[in-house]
């Protein structure tokens, strides 16, 4: 009789496996994230405020590092500073500095050594200490970056049309930007033929001589899809050519590194100062839509909080 009433138990509860289940509310499911668009040209065109990560998560990792990279990829920035320099035999190389000293194991410059006898070097941390990281290429960092984060380099006017033949290669064009403070006569004579196929963002130096003369002449001739702006003040003058390129259309990128860079509204006012509305939010009143930071999680994270970032 219990043998019986056992089979029947077993059956029932076998029947009832196999029926239509219904959702179980208790257990959280994982939700679906869209994949953002990582095409320059639309992001500047969407909502909210863009964060660019400077060289990397470089107080994690080492500057100019893959790794560094892929922490900022997996913590959410939109963009990626980088920096290049050109190896002797034509490599395109991640690298700050017009030597090897400081950041490798290494030294001397870049372009006396092969990309082979630079990969014999090792990438140093913040502290100076060794680290296991390797020199990239650039298009070692592109791959790496190709359909995830945008790519904003700097140090890199020099190596203009071997850049984009790298972009064209790993088909990432429109995933990067290029810049210069040069007059738009002089970026159109020297790389005229590759310019327009590229997104290219003039610096501006507000606080310096020249610098109205310099905006008109890119909004004149070119109409650039956005401007960096540098400035060591925040007085009527600088704050009247922000607007003259706000009011042009043009995206506005600033600087929030150290103080000589945004008047005063820096990372570390808003960090070690605990007065990120005087800093990263006067930032954003003055129309900014790309904000350059050495405190990406950080910045994150206060423009999440205001609705302003995913």
């Amino acid at each position: 009789m219990r043998y019986f009433i056992y089979m029947v138990c077993v059956c029932l509860l076998t029947l009832s496996s196999c029926g239509p289940k219904e959702k179980n509310n208790s257990i959280a499911e994982k939700p679906v994230i869209e994949k953002k668009s990582v095409s320059v040209t639309e992001n500047l065109a969407s909502e909210g405020i863009l964060v660019v990560s400077h060289r990397g998560d470089w107080r994690n990792t080492p500057e100019n590092s893959l790794q560094a990279i892929q922490n900022c990829i997996d913590m959410g920035v939109d963009m990626v500073e980088i920096d290049l320099k050109k190896t002797k035999d034509g490599y395109l190389v991640l690298m700050h500095d017009k030597t090897i000293d400081r950041t490798t194991t290494g030294k001397g410059k870049p372009e006396d050594y092969t990309l082979a006898e630079l990969r014999e070097f090792f990438l140093k941390g913040g502290h100076g200490q060794k680290t296991r990281h390797k020199i990239p290429t650039f298009e070692e960092v592109m791959m790496l970056c190709k359909g995830k984060i945008m790519v904003n380099v700097d140090k890199g006017y020099d190596y203009f049309k071997d850049a984009y033949v790298v972009l064209e290669k790993t088909a990432t064009v429109d995933q990067c930007v290029i810049k210069s403070n040069h007059p738009y006569e002089k970026v159109k004579a020297e790389n005229g033929e590759v310019l327009d196929k590229m997104v290219f963002m003039p610096v501006v130096n507000l606080h310096k001589g020249g610098a109205e003369a310099l905006i008109d002449g890119y909004l004149e001739h070119m109409k650039p899809k956005a401007f960096e702006l540098v400035f060591n003040n925040d007085s009527p003058e600088v704050l009247r050519l922000i607007k003259k390129v706000k009011d042009s259309g043009a995206k506005i990128f600033i600087n929030s590194l150290w103080p000589e860079l945004c008047g005063g509204h820096d990372d570390d006012r808003a960090v070690e100062l605990g007065e990120p509305e005087e800093s990263w939010g006067w930032i954003i009143n003055q129309g900014a839509k790309l904000i350059q930071t050495d405190r990406p999680a950080l910045l994150l994270d206060y423009l999440r909080d205001k609705g302003l970032h995913q």
